[in-house]
Formats: C-alpha cells, sequence, structure tokens
C-alpha cells in the first residue's frame, strides 16, 4: 500500500489540473509550446519527447489514474 501516499497527494491535484492544466504544468517548471496547449497527447508527446518525463512516470501516473477510476 506504498501508493497510498502518492493517490492522496494526486487526489488533491487534480481540482488544480482540471481548472488550469497549463498552469499546473508551468508551476512544476515543464515546458509546453503554446501551439500544443489545447492537445493532451501532444503535450505527453512532447514530455516524453523531450525528457521531461520518463516512461516510467507517465506508467505510474496512468495506473494511479487507472486506480482512482479514470480511463479505461
Amino acid at each position: 500500500m506504498s501508493n497510498i501516499p502518492q493517490l492522496q497527494s494526486l487526489m488533491q491535484m487534480i481540482p488544480q489540473i482540471k481548472a488550469n492544466p497549463m498552469q499546473f504544468l508551468l508551476q512544476r517548471k515543464l515546458n509546453i509550446p503554446q501551439a500544443m496547449t489545447s492537445d493532451p497527447n501532444a503535450i505527453i508527446n512532447h514530455l516524453l519527447q523531450t525528457g521531461q518525463v520518463s516512461q516510467a512516470q507517465m506508467n505510474s501516473a496512468y495506473q494511479m489514474a487507472q486506480q482512482m477510476g479514470y480511463g479505461k
């Protein structure tokens, strides 16, 4: 159950992410070009391709989202 603190932290972030996703990313010092601010897949690909987020981090985020009932 070591994911419990991470899940609780993520649950607290969800309203921030939903309210203003770009501000959320910028506050975490992630660099996203203005041209792709409305395409989540482009943002994810950019973060992965530029090394700002690792594949392991992305996989972990997907797992947590699924545990919380988001996604497929």
